[in-house]
């Protein structure tokens, strides 16, 4: 351990004084390789690494951040006892205070450049202060289950911790027991205790365990120790007296590597991810990662392996651990001849690339249209062999691929449709399921044909929704516990080739996830995975200012924000699906959208900050009806807007705009046209009533209406007139 001083620090309390600054060096000499500072938590010390290193599970020589490769470099916090030094008055200092210590500290040594900062609780809180006082000091910044701020319910915890440490004639002791209770959760210790005994000391094992806990810390740790570090933790703030408190944030120049842990009960997941919500929409270059665990705040010190997959692509950013991408095709990429042929030789050069990736398909060619035909058709008793026997030559084409198995089942299915006359959301579900999984398997196969070692993925196993048939929606935490296990099975060369569009229900039903609904699942998998990039492959060059079928001078957009591509999906443009946006910006997880038939071309790429200001895209909604329910006794009335979207929704029918006139006399709302007679049968039953007492007196439907949509301009910016 080496040891620097310090003299005449100030802190922001307006206290000064002389302080020794000890810290320890793991790995390469220093100014020999790239830099890396470890903060410690409330607990901890500078020993990081080596035998009896606190974090040796993630740093030594071969480890996640691997000392043959780095120098790491760990400061004592001034007071934390571990080198000897005390502080009695702990009022004087702050969070900021230990930030401003530790960048003198660096000023000494000569580190002019880190190449990370990670800390986990209170080490990961003076990491932000440190960040936000020196805005490029780091080229990562990785705070984990910590946040910028220390919050109310946090606060509240250390005044308790505080009182106890005052009060207590046993105070390291008993406040160690308090706060293990913050540390863990009710779940971790249900799983570990299940209210068994100790049958010597005639307690509860988990009175033991605490007592365990209280006495270690105890043997180890002094009580002025104890009071300073709970005075940091609850004072980490990087916005103390600033005016516009967030902007200092937007000023950080680093990667910002949020990792969160969703049982967390001190630094909450919710808080977490707010800040990484607030942060991704002014800079790309953010992430959130969470450890999924049981544990609560303790998981970061309990959860290796997880805490390793999402530090590895940023210490072996050259290595096999590098992020992996999501590729998704669409239908007509897949077509017969020009389009597999080009499609195998876009996955066969990324993995001569040696690109970690998932690849998600849809239906090749019509394959969907063409299924649902067959359907109906056989539903209304018509003659359909023709076509299903056009649809599996299609399918199997020239390539050397068994469907026989796909095939049998479609032909059991069709044939009970025609028996029947009839058939089931659920049943039509698993009909169009086989568009996905016969494109699947005949890439999978094509694929290990060319000596890649491609694994074929069924999405039923891995994304679990409701029961919703034709538009399901994913239970996110046991499919993302799925996708996660699948992945660290198949992972390393493997490249997994997922069916998009379908999953199932807790009793394995087939679910699709509505049309368009492959790229879905490329966001979803995007999402758990925390993906480095989605990149969807279609037939057109990206997204335009137009549709080009409509405005043959329609321009290519190389770049949309989140929130306009959101718009554009919701509005009009078949490239995205109006879903997909969401688990990629809850990520920050960038979308390029490509043409896999014109490899040069650098697409429209989607991120968390837009290009530019002004109007990017005019988007066309067809095929929707406009309803107008008109009536005196809307006026001033509370609660009807609740009404119509309550009898709509018991109709699973969707309304994409709700206007109300300024007279309040009227309202009109618009749906598609093929839910227009159901919706305002829905709606005569919801108003019957009212229609008896004159309240409502007309509800109209207007056919054959399109929505234009103007994306990429604020409303509110629309100070000057555009000609049309």
């Amino acid at each position: 351990m080496k040891t620097i001083s310090i003299e005449n620090f100030k802190t922001q309390s307006g206290y000064t004084l002389d302080l020794p600054l000890s810290y320890e060096l793991f790995g390469q000499p220093l100014h020999t390789a790239p830099v890396i500072l470890v903060n410690h938590a409330l607990t901890g010390n500078s020993h990081v690494a080596g035998d009896d290193g606190w974090w040796n599970s993630i740093i030594g020589d071969g480890k996640c951040i691997d000392t043959r490769s780095y120098t790491v470099i760990s400061f004592n916090i001034p007071g934390n006892g571990y080198d000897g030094f005390l502080i009695e008055n702990y009022k004087d200092f702050r969070a900021r205070d230990i930030a401003e210590i530790f960048l003198k500290g660096l000023e000494i040594i000569d580190v002019q450049k880190l190449f990370a900062i990670i800390g986990g609780s209170l080490g990961g809180g003076i990491a932000w202060e440190m960040a936000a006082l020196s805005p490029k000091l780091t080229q990562h910044l990785i705070p984990v289950a910590s946040d910028w701020k220390s919050t109310d319910w946090l606060i509240a915890n250390c005044q308790i911790q505080e009182q106890i440490l005052l009060n207590s004639s046993q105070p390291v002791h008993d406040a160690r027991m308090h706060a293990m209770l913050c540390y863990r959760t009710p779940e971790s210790f249900k799983n570990k205790f299940q209210r068994s005994t100790n049958a010597d000391l005639k307690i509860f094992n988990v009175e033991s365990w605490l007592d365990h806990h209280g006495t270690k810390l105890k043997d180890r740790f002094q009580v002025s120790a104890y009071k300073l570090m709970n005075q940091l933790l609850k004072t980490i703030d990087v916005t103390r007296e600033l005016d516009n408190s967030f902007e200092i944030l937007e000023k950080v120049a680093a990667n910002i590597h949020i990792v969160g842990v969703d049982s967390d009960l001190f630094f909450t997941p919710e808080e977490n991810r707010d800040t990484y919500k607030q942060l991704a929409q002014v800079k790309n270059n953010v992430t959130y990662g969470e450890i999924n665990s049981v544990h609560g705040h303790d998981a970061f010190l309990i959860e290796f392996e997880q805490l390793e997959q999402l530090l590895a692509p940023i210490f072996q950013e050259h290595g096999a651990n590098k992020k992996l991408k999501v590729i998704k095709f669409g239908g007509k990429s897949l077509a017969n001849g020009k389009g597999i042929s080009t499609v195998v030789k876009i996955l066969e050069q990324k993995v001569k690339n040696k690109e970690r990736m998932a690849v998600v398909l849809s239906a090749r060619g019509g394959a969907t249209d063409e299924l649902e035909s067959i359907l109906n058709q056989a539903r209304e008793g018509e003659e359909y062999q023709h076509q299903l026997k056009a649809f599996k030559e299609y399918q199997l084409g020239d390539y050397e691929v068994d469907l026989s198995e796909e095939f049998e089942k479609l032909d059991k299915l069709f044939e009970g449709v025609s028996l029947l006359h009839d058939y089931s959301p659920r049943v039509k579900d698993e009909v169009l399921s086989y568009g996905e999984l016969i494109s699947v398997k005949l890439i999978t196969q094509l694929l290990k044909n060319r000596g890649i070692k491609a694994h074929f993925v069924d999405s039923r196993e891995l994304i679990k929704t409701n029961d919703v048939y034709g538009n399901a929606h994913p239970l996110d935490k046991i499919s993302k516990e799925n996708v996660l296990r699948h992945f660290t099975k198949h992972n390393g060369e493997t490249v997994n080739i997922v069916t998009g569009f379908i999953g199932s229900t807790a009793e394995n039903h087939t679910t699709t996830l509505g049309r368009n609904g492959s790229n879905y699942t490329a966001a979803l998998l995007a999402n758990y995975l925390d993906a480095s990039e989605l990149q969807n492959y279609t037939h057109v060059d990206g997204i335009y200012t137009a549709n080009p079928d409509l405005v043959p001078d329609a321009q290519k957009i190389t770049q949309l924000s989140f929130g306009e591509a959101n718009e554009l999906a919701n509005f009009g443009t078949t490239i995205l699906h109006a879903k997909t946006i969401i688990p990629l910006l809850e990520k920050n997880i960038p979308l390029r959208i490509l043409n896999t038939f014109n490899p040069d071309d650098i697409g429209t790429l989607i991120t968390a900050q837009t290009e530019k200001e002004g109007i990017k895209s005019l988007s066309v909604l067809e095929n929707m009806a406009l309803i107008n329910l008109e009536g005196r006794g809307l006026l001033g009335k509370a609660g009807i807007d609740a009404r119509i979207f309550k009898a709509l929704g018991g109709q699973q029918i969707s309304v994409s705009i709700i206007s109300q006139g300024s007279s309040e006399r009227g309202i009109g709302l618009v749906v598609e046209a093929e839910d227009a007679n159901r919706a305002v049968i829905a709606l005569e039953q919801e108003f019957e009533t009212d229609f008896y007492n004159r309240d409502v007196t007309r509800i109209e439907v207007i056919d054959a209406v399109s929505v234009v949509s103007i994306i990429g301009q604020d409303l509110s910016t629309f100070h000057k007139p555009y000609s049309a």
